[in-house]
């Protein structure tokens, strides 16, 4: 799955380096508890994408409620997303990676993928392997 989450009115919070390295944290703690398949991410200043796999019994709808409401609540700035995400079944799972990880160079936050902290890109986080 490819997901996409917003910002309430695409307010850049995660430009704070500390929220989004909090966002991503979040996201880590939630896979221990509740494991998925994550292949790849970026948090955006205002928006963040993910690329995933459930594992039954969950939903995509229980994991961003655990992910956006332990993101707010760890940062401590009460409801800060919108309340919808979009997702989408990718034909490509390789092709929605490079859309992720090119996504902080097409709004000019870096020069190369790898340079963005806040991506799976950036070879800091662990990942699940495409296996392409």
């Amino acid at each position: 799955m490819f997901v996409t989450t917003n910002i309430q009115e695409r307010r850049p919070v995660f430009r704070n380096s500390a929220y989004a390295r909090e966002a991503i944290e979040t996201l880590y703690r939630i896979k221990e508890f509740y494991p998925f398949l994550l292949f790849g991410f970026a948090i955006m200043p205002d928006h963040c994408h993910l690329l995933l796999c459930l594992e039954a019994p969950q939903t995509i709808s229980e994991l961003m409620r655990k992910f956006k409401m332990g993101t707010s609540r760890n940062i401590g700035m009460g409801p800060i997303w919108q309340s919808r995400f979009h997702v989408k079944y990718p034909n490509n799972s390789q092709e929605a990676l490079l859309y992720i990880h090119r996504n902080p160079v097409k709004a000019h936050l870096c020069d190369e993928p790898s340079d963005y902290p806040w991506s799976s890109a950036s070879g800091k986080w662990e990942v699940q392997d495409l296996g392409w």
